[in-house]
């Protein structure tokens, strides 16, 4: 059993909070004495009333288990009663928000945490553990000891989308030590390679792209100078990275989110006002499109999203490799080439892809170019899902998928739900991705209900 600590404890805006951290083999399946360890953090939030620094055993809710999305992104802390935490402590739940192995305080993972490795090929290796098969290990340990002194030894998970691609490989792995499961956005296509994925993710993303334009139309003169600008003039953002072409199309990664084709439009609106206004980008600006691409400060997300999706095959960067197969993506100086300058024509922002150039210009990225190349390589990635064990389980399962996703496939995500044993699935065009945050209420009520088969 994993060695565990409460690192504090707090009360904040009517909750109690525990802090752990724990003490797990970076391998799992290396049981030695020697075996390399590292730290994994978790909040646990009971009501106020229900916690005491002295005896933590004295809530006796069941647990349920927020797995974050990503892959990359730690919990943010619960700060107040409201949103998701509210509605779960109003359930009766007690909950743990964990940070995923590599990110927030679970032995993050960075250029600074990685540069003393030794050479690549060891970063690489030591990547390799940060899937979601060792993440929820982790969880299962975690498990081991909190449940150690309670009756019902079962807990429930909420998984947010890539914590639902968690949760599928929970309930591949340890069945039998989950109660309920909630899946938000995050029914993970059952694919062995990144490949499907990016072809169903390339033409929704076309999809948001002509929501945009439609929306604003006149993004697409502003686009055509701002491509043009870009591409004749080096620019470097506040902390050293570069501000290429195509590092200003992956603003449209915003597109799947509420609100997100209105925040890229002020950016453009920015980016052209200071162009036409002074003939050069600000820091003002360049700060704020900095901030909106979490790349630099989340560097797992960069180098293990294409690997998420793999089970013994090579990504081979799969979305560089699709990308020639739509033209509306095309970089700016084709499209400019084809279209002979004609700016009425519009230039595509792109999605959720991982491109090589991005190991250029994002400068964490950078001293990790060639660790990123060997995962992309790498064939031999173990099983993530296994659909005979999906399909037997005893778990419930309840998930909403989003017509509009643009993360997760809803043609995928159906054909997954499918094949799970008690999974109920809600598929609704009402929200974006980002449903639970914009209305947790409207979403867990639904959930809730088709746990216990209570559908409208």
């Amino acid at each position: 059993m994993a060695p565990f600590a409460i690192a504090d404890t707090y009360a904040v805006q009517g909750l109690f909070v525990y802090e752990y951290t724990f003490s797990v083999n970076l391998d799992h399946n290396d049981s030695g004495l020697s075996a390399s360890k590292i730290k994994v953090f978790a909040r646990r939030v009971v009501p106020p009333d229900e916690g005491d620094a002295k005896n933590p055993d004295k809530c006796k809710r069941p647990y349920i288990v927020y797995l974050q999305g990503g892959p990359g992104f730690e919990c943010e802390p619960p700060l107040s009663k409201s949103g998701r935490t509210k509605e779960l402590l109003d359930r009766g739940y007690q909950i743990l928000y964990v940070d995923q192995r590599g990110t927030g305080y679970s032995t993050p993972i960075s250029w600074s945490t990685l540069e003393d490795m030794g050479s690549d090929e060891e970063r690489a290796k030591y990547m390799t553990y940060f899937r979601a098969d060792n993440i929820v290990r982790d969880c299962e340990e975690i498990r081991h000891i909190l449940l150690s002194n309670a009756t019902e030894k079962q807990w429930s998970l909420l998984g947010q989308s890539f914590g639902g691609f968690c949760s599928f490989t929970y309930l591949s792995l340890f069945p039998s030590s989950l109660k309920d499961v909630l899946i938000t956005g995050g029914v993970p296509p059952l694919v062995d390679s990144a490949d499907p994925v990016y072809e169903a993710l390339y033409k929704r993303v076309l999809k948001r792209n002509k929501a945009y334009f439609t929306k604003f139309p006149n993004d697409v003169v502003r686009l055509h100078e701002i491509y043009a600008y870009l591409s004749l003039n080096k620019t470097t953002l506040p902390n050293g990275g570069t501000l290429s072409v195509e590092r200003f199309q992956q603003l449209g990664l915003d597109f799947g989110r509420h609100q997100g084709l209105d925040i890229v439009h002020q950016l453009v609106l920015k980016t052209a006002y200071d162009l036409k206004t002074f003939g050069k980008i600000t820091y003002n600006t360049l700060s704020r499109i900095e901030h909106e691409q979490g790349f630099d400060t989340n560097v797992l997300y960069a180098c293990m999203h294409e690997a998420i999706y793999c089970q013994g095959k090579s990504s081979s960067w799969s979305a560089d490799r699709m990308r020639p197969q739509y033209a509306e993506y095309f970089d700016y100086d084709q499209i400019a080439r084809a279209n002979e300058g004609d700016k009425t024509i519009p230039i595509y922002f792109t999605g959720e892809m991982i491109y090589q150039s991005m190991f250029d210009d994002y400068i964490e990225l950078q001293p990790l170019k060639r660790v990123a190349d060997i995962l992309a390589q790498k064939k031999d990635w173990g099983k993530l899902y296994d659909e005979e064990v999906l399909g037997s389980g005893t778990a419930r399962v309840a998930a909403v998928s989003y017509f509009n996703d643009m993360y997760v496939d809803l043609d995928l995500s159906v054909e997954a739900a499918s094949k799970v044993n008690n999974c109920r699935q809600w598929v609704t065009s009402e929200f974006l991705h980002n449903g639970l945050t914009v209305n947790p209420s409207r979403v867990l009520g639904r959930l809730f209900k088709l746990l216990e088969c209570d559908v409208e």
